[in-house]
């Protein structure tokens, strides 16, 4: 795909998520193509479409059909997903939300399920993860732009810019990661770049919390929506810190660190 023609396919999934969220999104996607363009180009759809869900806020159950394309069944459906604690949970493609877990997302817990490939799963949520990093940056920036204490914008003290310099690191980081694992894909490659995504999202919430002060605390703001939603992707499909676990005691194992990319 050309230039030209992947800013115009973005330009029209960021107005399609803007209009809708839920099983609304989920219908409008599948008009657009997205379980051809999930056969024919996984390698520009997926961080394509998970990074404007997260940068839009949007969210449909869209995971199912990259964790089922990667086991050789059809999408549309539901499948079980392995959750942080051991926990397993299925993203149901209704509207009907579950209080026990991510508040506005259709997602319950189940007693057990079968194993499911991980790693293109894994590549969808950090790129979900980095869109809605991305968007807590964004909002911060824009608070620390707009207001002004003593006199002058609260973007221009030391500590502020110190904080969203540290977020922005670790959000390209996280970025540069998938990037990486997609180059030459593996399991590994993509545990990598999940926990980075869930650590550049755990700093972006902390940090972005403390630049928007009080009104980052309010229902009225957005921060609150794109918090609470990274700490659900974060534990699905293993959190940062089992993830960081796992990959340590792979480490360990083979008694040498492999060469993640060509430099």
């Amino acid at each position: 795909m050309d230039t030209e023609s992947l800013h115009l396919l973005e330009d029209a999934l960021r107005k399609t998520m803007t209009a809708a969220s839920g099983r609304e999104l989920d219908e409008a996607l599948a008009d657009l193509g997205w379980l051809d363009m999930l056969d024919e180009m996984p390698q520009v759809a997926i961080p394509l479409v998970f990074r404007l869900l997260g940068e839009t806020g949007a969210h449909a159950p869209v995971l199912n059909d990259v964790v089922l394309r990667a086991s050789g069944r059809d999408g549309g459906g539901t499948v079980p997903l392995p959750f942080a604690g051991g926990c397993w949970v299925i993203w149901e493609r209704t509207d009907q939300a579950s209080s026990a877990l991510g508040g506005d997302l259709p997602i319950h817990r189940v007693p057990q399920g079968d194993p499911v490939p991980l790693a293109a799963g894994r590549q969808a949520l950090g790129w979900w993860l980095v869109g809605t990093s991305r968007t807590m940056l964004a909002l911060a920036r824009q608070h620390a732009l707009d207001r002004v204490q003593f006199g002058r914008p609260v973007a221009s003290f030391q500590a502020i810019r110190h904080r969203l310099a540290e977020t922005l690191v670790a959000v390209e980081g996280a970025e540069a990661t998938l990037v990486t694992a997609a180059a030459e894909p593996d399991d590994f490659g993509f545990l990598l770049g999940k926990a980075a995504a869930g650590q550049a999202a755990s700093i972006a919430a902390r940090h972005c919390q403390q630049v928007l002060g009080g009104i980052g605390f309010t229902e009225e703001h957005e921060l609150h929506r794109h918090v609470k939603r990274s700490l659900v992707l974060d534990g699905m499909l293993g959190s940062s810190r089992e993830l960081t676990r796992e990959a340590g005691a792979t480490l360990r194992a083979k008694r040498f660190a492999p060469r993640l990319a060509q430099l």
